[in-house]
């Protein structure tokens, strides 16, 4: 066996870096964008509930994550857990719909960082910008893991100090202040005189179903704790660490940020409405900034700066569990052995340029076609999250399962989920009703869309074509529980037996 396939990944993620990777993970375009969105779909106080029910169902499923993943810190994490404790086949739809999707994230932040670039530079060519912030993320994901954790420590940080300031300038300007607010609370019981809309609730209980996709997808990567795990030195002290207190802050942030907007800005401003649609300009952040005495200007060029290192920081975050992730199934032998190789530094390099390669084939795919290409992919992406959510929930229901079956005492968990057994099953449900009704808006336009139907959907049959053909081809079945495998260390390649083994 070659030097590089007997290297195994470095532990160079801290503590401190651990926690802010899952808070970078999380606060991105779905807060500095996305907000603005939701907050014209459903209001207020519609956003803050479909945030707030969503931040739930998230914080019931990292729960589950963390004891699996303090437990057996391995590469891999959930797509791991998926085959030992549920089907192989399983874990080979997991593993693969987890890098499709943040392949494709990436080569969204691409095309939101080449725009955001426009703010300052009009007519600048976004195609160049693009490639340049790609040379840059592939760069610092290629030096080592301590590179990408540091990178994306200060990443973080800017993000994290940003949106306290936000939190803290915008009380002042509710209360009056700094800048004042003359309609005080009044953008909570406004109502659109075009429409007739009341707020806070702005179209009912179905406007808060399909804010649930944005507000799951800006909680998307707070799972990459678990893939970070295999690379993070004393998993068992900082893992527990990093799920106890980091989800708290992120939940308080995004509360506090579409409550601070809400309130400060009407839900018929049109200009919300661009938020999420590449207007980087005229993020709610932005505009909130904009408003402020004699320093608007200056606070909203900041802002955009800072902007632009969050579009980066999760471009940064999308390329390291993409390649983990590939890299973990080369070793279970659900990818080719090449991505399967690290190099000098601890990190998989092969693995590392097929995901940039295809997440710029699909950045480029936005000058094809008027974007048709790029956006069957994006929106197909948009549930797999869902996906491998709704999959870590049954895994854990599973791992206890078989940890009982197998005489293992429940004190021995380094550490315990709360709420179990209601807390997954919570989120299964939750991630259900998202997963079936959350694109029901393509069922109530005036005209019904096959491609809006297509691309909504796509990934929950391509899903299942995934599993059911991995299931067929190799013929395996469900592990029984007292089969489940507890061992650290993977089973080498070598000697790994194949997934028609358990046939």
């Amino acid at each position: 066996m070659s030097a590089d396939e007997t290297r195994e990944l470095q532990r160079g993620i801290g503590s401190r870096q651990l926690s802010m990777i899952a808070i970078g993970g999380a606060i991105g375009t779905g807060l500095f964008f996305a907000s603005g969105g939701a907050i014209t779909q459903a209001g207020p106080g519609g956003a803050m509930l479909a945030y707030a029910i969503m931040g739930l169902a998230v914080y019931c499923m990292m729960q589950s994550l963390g004891e699996m993943a303090t437990q057996l810190p391995i590469p891999g994490s959930f797509e791991a857990y998926a085959e030992r404790f549920i089907d192989p086949s399983l874990g080979f739809a997991v593993g693969w719909n987890y890098w499709f999707s943040w392949s494709i994230t990436l080569a969204a932040e691409l095309v939101a960082g080449s725009l955001i670039v426009k703010f300052w530079f009009p007519q600048s060519n976004s195609a160049q910008w693009a490639m340049g912030f790609f040379a840059l993320l592939l760069a610092l994901n290629l030096l080592s893991v301590k590179a990408y954790a540091e990178a994306e420590y200060w990443f973080a940080s800017i993000k994290v100090v940003t949106v306290v300031i936000f939190l803290a300038v915008g009380a002042l300007m509710i209360t009056g202040m700094i800048g004042g607010h003359p309609t005080g609370f009044g953008n909570w019981t406004l109502t659109d005189p075009a429409s007739g809309a009341h707020a806070p609730f702005v179209g009912g209980l179905t406007s808060v179903l399909m804010v649930f996709l944005v507000a799951g997808f800006s909680f998307q990567g707070t799972e990459g704790v678990g893939l970070a795990a295999a690379e993070t030195a004393d998993p068992g002290k900082n893992v527990p660490k990093a799920i106890r207190t980091v989800f708290w802050r992120i939940l308080l942030f995004y509360i506090g940020s579409i409550f601070v907007v809400g309130t400060l800005i009407s839900f018929t401003d049109p200009n919300l409405m661009h938020g999420d649609e590449g207007h980087i300009a005229l993020s709610p952040f932005t505009m909130v900034f904009q408003h402020l005495p004699r320093f608007g200007y200056y606070a909203s060029n900041i802002m955009n700066a800072v902007i632009l290192s969050a579009v980066l920081s999760c471009g940064n975050s999308s390329m390291y569990v993409a390649s983990r992730m590939l890299y973990a199934m080369a070793h279970s032998n659900k990818a080719p052995k090449l991505f399967g190789k690290l190099n000098r530094r601890g990190v998989p390099a092969a693995a590392l340029l097929v995901t940039g390669l295809v997440s710029a084939s699909a950045f480029f795919s936005t000058l094809v076609g008027d974007q048709k290409i790029y956006q069957l992919f994006y929106n197909a992406s948009g549930l797999s999250g869902f996906l491998i959510w709704l999959g870590i929930a049954i895994c854990h229901l599973r791992f206890r399962k078989a940890w009982v079956a197998q005489g293992r005492s429940l004190d021995d968990l380094k550490f315990k989920s709360k709420f179990y057994p209601y807390g997954p099953w919570l989120a299964i449900g939750l991630f259900l009703v998202v997963l079936f009704g959350a694109n029901i808006g393509v069922f109530q336009t005036p005209v019904f869309s096959w491609f809006d139907f297509l691309t909504g959907y796509l990934m929950i049959p391509g899903f299942l074509v995934f599993y059911l053909g991995h299931k067929w081809w190799n013929k395996t079945r469900l592990i029984p529980l007292k089969d489940c495998n507890f061992e650290l260390d993977p089973v080498e390649p070598a000697t790994r037996p194949s997934a028609s083994a358990h046939a």
